[in-house]
This record gives structure tokens, sequence and C-alpha cells, in this order.
């Protein structure tokens, strides 16, 4: 950031006046120009047996298989977060969403919130953002070929937890999920 948004003005790197870290301020009004992680929003759809999985047609990691995510958009809920980015990735409805894992990737400023939810029905195709979408049963997951390490691990669980049929909600240190996924690598 290079201008104040507010008054056009430089900006510059301090630390503002009872604040602890470097933030953007503008030299001229004095606005903070707050940076905070951005938040993804997503879905792990089900239906019966198998999970939903988009084949993604946008960088990063064009190709590779995820869950329908992304980031939330100001006004709404995570909620709808979640289903509206399943809707715009797997043209898909889903219902009876439930929150279920949570990853705070401070390296990249993000927090992941993916929720288990049901599909309405059998209606999904790809959209704008998936070159494919498929139903997966769990052998079929193409596992070396995951986008992220957190859809790996939310998958993991899923598979689990639903032989106990039982679904906590999961929120696990970033370091064992990266610590997990380079063994695996």
């Amino acid at each position: 950031m290079k201008f104040c948004s507010t008054c056009g003005g430089s900006i510059q790197h301090i630390i503002p006046l009872g604040d602890n870290r470097l933030r953007h301020v503008c030299a001229q009004c004095q606005t903070v120009h707050y940076q905070n992680p951005r938040i993804i929003a997503g879905c792990l759809p089900v239906w019966g047996e198998q999970v939903l999985m988009c084949r993604r047609a946008i960088e990063p990691r064009h190709g590779f298989w995820t869950l329908p995510a992304g980031f939330m958009e100001n006004g709404e809920t995570l909620e709808q977060a979640a289903a509206r980015e399943t809707h715009e990735e797997a043209c898909a409805r889903v219902r009876s969403l439930s929150l279920y894992t949570l990853f705070d990737l401070p390296h990249i400023n993000q927090v992941y919130m993916l929720f288990r939810a049901e599909l309405v029905d059998l209606d999904f195709a790809p959209g704008e953002e998936s070159l494919d979408v498929q139903l997966f049963h769990e052998q079929d997951i193409p596992w070396s070929e995951l986008a992220f390490p957190t859809i790996g691990r939310t998958l993991e669980c899923y598979f689990a937890d639903r032989r106990e049929q039982h679904f906590p909600v999961r929120n696990e240190p970033v370091e064992a999920l990266l610590a997990h996924y380079k063994k695996t690598l």
C-alpha cells in the first residue's frame, strides 16, 4: 500500500500510538489501514457414502482436486459463504451445514473454516472456477492430487470420524498439519 484510500496521502509503515505492531498509516490524515487475515469458507458436501470434490480451473494449484471453498465476502455469515462457494464452484446446493474443521494459517494470513454439509440433490456441474466436479468414495479420493493440506486433513478426519459416527469440530495447529504432510509427500 502506497497511498491512503481515504485522502490519497502517502502511507507510512509505523507502529501507531497505543498499538504494538507495524501498520499502514496515512501521513496526512492519520487513518490506520489494518490488514487482517482472510477467511476461507467452504463445504465438505456429502451424498450417502460419497464426497463432492472440484478440480481447480484457477491458480493456485490449477488442475488439483479440492473441496468447494473460497474467500468470505463482507455482509455474509460463514454458512452463507460456504454455501455460496459450493454453488459457485460446483453448482451444487447444500443443507445442514455444521462447522467441522478450522485451520489457522498465519504464514499466509488465512483462516480455513470448512463445514460438513448434505447435498440437496445430484444436480451439480463445474462452475467457472472448476474444470470438473465429481462424487468420490473414500477409496477413490485422488490423494496425490489434492490442492492443499487443509483439504487432505479434512478428508482424513471425515472418513475416520464417519467410521465412529462422531464429528467433533477440529481445530489443529498448522505446524502439525504441515509436518504431517511433509511426511506423506
